[in-house]
């Protein structure tokens, strides 16, 4: 359990880094407040991060973890955010993100 809670509070500071304005502040209101916390206060990004350099820094951020079990960690944390966000806010949110977010959120977009 303490794995999976360091995990999401890994990737939802990397994700708050990439969110501004009311997209941030709307999912950081549907989140439990300790997460919602991490999300508003972010890891600072100097730039965006291509989905590979999230999951790139994301392993970066959790002790002992591979590109692979990082890769997994977005996919499984991003999934539940996609759930608790609904279809519109996600939407809003993958409007902030460089292509190809979608399929770490598991909502796969049409070209």
């Amino acid at each position: 359990m303490e794995e999976a809670e360091r995990s999401s509070r890994v990737v939802l500071a990397l994700l708050g880094a990439h969110l501004v304005g009311e997209v941030r502040s709307e999912l950081a209101a549907r989140l439990p407040e300790t997460l919602a916390l991490v999300l508003l206060n972010p890891l600072q990004a100097h730039e965006p991060l291509v989905p590979e350099g999230f999951v790139r820094a994301t392993a970066a951020w959790i002790e002992g973890a591979t590109e692979q079990t990082a890769a997994w960690e977005v996919s499984a944390v991003l999934s539940v955010v996609a759930d608790i966000a609904g279809d519109d806010l996600l939407n809003r949110i993958l409007l902030q993100l460089p292509a190809g977010y979608d399929l770490l959120f598991g909502r796969p977009q049409p070209a």
